[in-house]
């Protein structure tokens, strides 16, 4: 059962969906072309994405930047096996890693999954080195990513 925030519910209709299924796209697509598309002023598209914010289906915007610009061509999956007491130590130490993209707490037999970008097999060898003081690792480089990192807009059932 999904916990819903019940201040900030409302009633999402077809027009909220196709707002954010053209944002989701472009988060700089401008209100006269949301306007153009829902039939809508700008003024209550405008609107409508204030609601929209406020209730928390948009958290944010972002700019997509592109790692081979930077030369970090290799990203690479790391599985570390982390034992909980470790986590007060492990959480801070991560967060400061600049090549670090995701790190997510798992279940199975690793309980870390860690994905990061890196220029060399070399800079990504000495991250698992000092990954190692936490842990068994588990590494796994990607060769090419058919799906990137995509938001989902689920269908209303």
């Amino acid at each position: 059962m999904r916990k819903v925030d019940v201040q900030n519910r409302f009633n999402m209709d077809d027009i909220d969906r196709q707002i954010l299924s053209l944002m989701k796209d472009d988060a700089r697509i401008s209100l006269k072309s949301l306007a153009e598309h829902t039939y809508l002023s700008s003024t209550a598209v405008s609107a409508r994405i204030e609601k929209l914010e406020r209730a928390g289906y948009i958290q944010g915007y972002f700019t997509k930047i592109n790692p081979a610009k930077f030369d970090l061509d290799i990203k690479a999956f790391i599985s570390l096996e982390l034992e909980p007491i470790q986590k007060k130590d492990f959480y801070p130490y991560i967060r400061s890693c600049e090549n670090v993209v995701q790190c997510s707490c798992v279940t199975g037999e690793y309980s870390m999954l860690i994905e990061v970008l890196f220029g060399s097999t070399a800079a990504l060898d000495k991250f698992i080195n000092e990954l190692q003081h936490f842990g068994k690792t588990k590494t796994q480089i990607v060769f090419s990513t058919p799906v990137e990192h995509r938001d989902v807009l689920p269908k209303e059932e």
